[in-house]
């Protein structure tokens, strides 16, 4: 969860939208806006999502000719995704703090909870992202539409190729964003797996070698005597 949220407020960014915007490839907008209209006008919509101003913000932005940017319906929708982002963000900030309680009642607990604990957690993550993966390229489009059923009402989330929230965001940004969310989540997810892999060191078992070593010396009599161990 916390990582699902770190992901996403690292793509919901001024900066991931500029490695769009410029990036070779990505759909121009056939209705006027350049890439530094866009970086603009994105920028203010972004803002917007994570910061406390109202509908206002971007409600009443005007276009160089005068006219307002965004249509009634676009800022609704807005409005609705910010409530959405804002609650995320808060239940990760929970999630954070229960987190370190739960480490902090782990490390006294027992020796290598906190590492066994991530480690349980990376498998999870790792199995979930998989899965929502798995979903989303088997069928991007319907992933993209079951998405938004499950956090706005029918009719709010769909707009005009000529409106501006699509002329900002189109279809290959948010294809772009899932893929940049995914694997900002699996790769932080697959390294905490390897570094909290509970290897014998890790479990405070000594090495294969001289845990056999250790062995064979306890069943031959012969050896213990060699290493100076008198026969009972």
């Amino acid at each position: 969860m916390v990582l699902l949220v770190l992901a996403i407020r690292a793509v919901a960014s001024p900066l991931f939208l500029w490695v769009e915007y410029y990036r070779p490839g990505f759909p121009g907008d056939g209705y006027g806006f350049n890439a530094d209209d866009r970086m603009t006008y994105g920028s203010y919509a972004l803002d917007y999502l994570s910061n406390w101003s109202g509908p206002r913000y971007l409600g009443e932005l005007v276009n160089q000719n005068g006219e307002k940017l965004f249509k009634e319906g676009e800022v609704s929708h807005m409005a609705d995704v910010k409530t959405v982002m804002l609650s995320a963000f808060g239940a990760g900030a929970l999630m954070i703090i229960i987190g370190i309680i739960a480490m902090l009642y782990l490390r006294k607990r027992s020796t290598g909870g906190i590492r066994r604990g991530m480690f349980a957690g990376s498998i999870v993550t790792l199995v979930l992202i998989l899965g929502l993966g798995t979903l989303a390229a088997l069928g991007w489009q319907q992933f993209f539409t079951d998405f938004h059923h499950i956090f706005f009402a029918n009719g709010t989330w769909t707009f005009a190729l000529d409106d501006t929230l699509i002329r900002l965001f189109p279809g290959q940004y948010w294809m772009d964003s899932g893929i940049a969310i995914g694997a900002l989540v699996f790769i932080t997810a697959l390294l905490t797996l390897i570094f909290t892999w509970p290897t014998r060191r890790r479990r405070g078992l000594a090495p294969k070698n001289q845990a056999a070593a250790e062995h064979s010396a306890d069943a031959d009599p012969e050896v213990r005597a060699e290493a100076g161990t008198p026969e009972k």
